[in-house]
């Protein structure tokens, strides 16, 4: 069987993973990636900012369950981030609002992506459609791994440490299941359809801890019976304006304050009546966020023409009195509809469940109508880890040479959401930190070499 020694071994080549390996590289690392697709960079292809909350008070008042630790070492963590994606010579444009409550840069992902595979390329080795099948272990550290070339053959790779970033469970269906939802196998998956769980099985292999499992996941609402045709489908319809809207289940009533935000709303319409739900909007809301960019800088899409031209379920209703005739078979009383509305316009948000930051009425027809479900973009549940990336083993303490950072990890949220770029980015710079301390890379070996 071929070997390769090496400093560190990243699993997974999407934003965490090859930060980590660019990481390590730049602090004089010898490293190798294995990549399970055929290509690299995951679920970042598909997204535009690096964003979070900006500064701890704010982290704490939306994400008051996450670990205290990770939330603080992401907000502190997050400017260096944005530096050292500048410093690869990626644009990253200044910080705009992000959600009502975040603050974020919009920068080319797929440059940023581009750019390390070509580093990583020139001064580490880059194994794309290559299977991790097991870690190694001696004395209670991970050595490094055996892994599978698409060619059938095997390699022992030797390392001084291990760094799982292979974007989390969302396309296993099982994983799925048992950790968000019972019903959570039916929603779309709006990333990468790669990220099967692997990093989290070979963790849990090795006695890592983990997270809280019904902690939650990062996704959006989308029309019901509209199914992506390709990636760009991710945020065309993701209908993000829910959050100056009306939702409403098959028992046509409201069931959460929609102002916390769309990613929110999400979550919570998965534990609805069959997960959909009827949104509605009225003139003001389609002309000023339907029609308008969700966030500075962002391609207006106007969600309820692309919804109408692909065949999902909507309507306008002129009046109120209208949503009478609403389809039978979509499942809701109309009128019932009509009438929860015509009583949030009357009492605003004394009404429950309250409208917290947008409390002004839907009263302008027309009313623009749009069954929506939820679709999932990651889990919240995952890996363990310290603030430095370490992976907490469930016995206690650390697992010796063992990181893992970006959708793998779990505890950093439970039930809210404060970006998904900036934690592959600030850990993946964390766990390299932590993973090529003089005290743990085993060589000063430039490269790694194939014997």
């Amino acid at each position: 069987m071929q070997r390769i020694e090496t400093d560190v071994l990243v699993i997974g080549a999407g934003m965490a993973g090859l930060t980590a390996a660019v990481r390590s590289l730049d602090r004089g690392a010898s490293v190798v990636v294995v990549e399970k697709a055929d290509t690299v960079g995951g679920s970042a292809c598909f997204a535009g900012y690096a964003w979070t909350a900006p500064d701890r008070a704010v982290m704490d008042e939306v994400n008051p369950n996450g670990d205290p630790a990770l939330r603080n070492a992401l907000v502190d963590g997050f400017a260096d981030g944005i530096a050292w994606i500048r410093a690869l010579g990626v644009h990253c444009a200044d910080a705009v609002p992000i959600l009502r409550y975040g603050r974020g840069h919009q920068f080319d992902t797929n440059q940023y992506i581009d750019e390390c595979r070509r580093r990583v390329s020139v001064g580490g080795q880059l194994f794309t459609g290559t299977d991790t099948l097991a870690l190694r272990t001696a004395d209670g550290a991970v050595t490094g791994a055996r892994v599978r070339l698409p060619d059938g053959t095997e390699i022992e790779v030797s390392s001084t440490a291990v760094v799982l970033a292979t974007g989390g469970f969302q396309a296993d269906s099982a994983l799925v299941a048992e950790h968000i939802h019972p019903r959570a196998t039916e929603m779309q998956v709006r990333s990468n359809p790669v990220s099967a769980g692997a990093g989290l099985r070979l963790a849990e292999s090795v006695g890592a801890a983990t997270g809280t499992s019904r902690s939650g996941f990062y996704g959006h609402l989308v029309p019901t019976q509209v199914s992506f045709r390709d990636p760009a489908d991710f945020v065309a319809l993701s209908l993000y304006y829910s959050e100056h809207a009306l939702l409403f289940n098959l028992d046509n009533r409201r069931f959460t304050d929609e102002t916390q935000g769309d990613h929110l709303t999400a979550m919570y319409l998965l534990d609805q009546p069959e997960s959909r739900g009827l949104l509605v909007a009225d003139e003001r809301v389609y002309r000023e966020w339907v029609l308008g960019s969700y966030v500075e800088g962002a391609v207006a899409v106007d969600k309820f023409e692309l919804t109408q031209r692909r065949g999902g379920r909507c309507g306008v209703a002129e009046t109120l009195e209208d949503f009478a005739y609403l389809p039978p078979e979509w499942g809701y009383d109309g009128a019932a509809v009509a009438e929860q509305i015509r009583q949030v316009d009357a009492a605003g948000a004394a009404v429950r469940p309250t409208r917290t930051h947008d409390s002004r009425p839907l009263d302008t027809g027309p009313y623009y109508l749009i069954e929506t479900c939820p679709a999932l973009t990651f889990p919240f549940h995952g890996i363990r880890v310290d603030a430095a990336g370490r992976v907490l083993s469930a016995a206690g303490g650390t697992i010796p040479g063992l990181f893992a950072a970006g959708s793998d990890t779990g505890g950093l949220y439970d039930h809210a959401y404060a970006g998904g770029i900036a934690p592959a980015l600030v850990f993946g710079l964390a766990a390299a930190d932590a993973a090529t301390e003089p005290r743990t890379v085993a060589s000063s070996t430039p490269t790694a070499n194939l014997r």
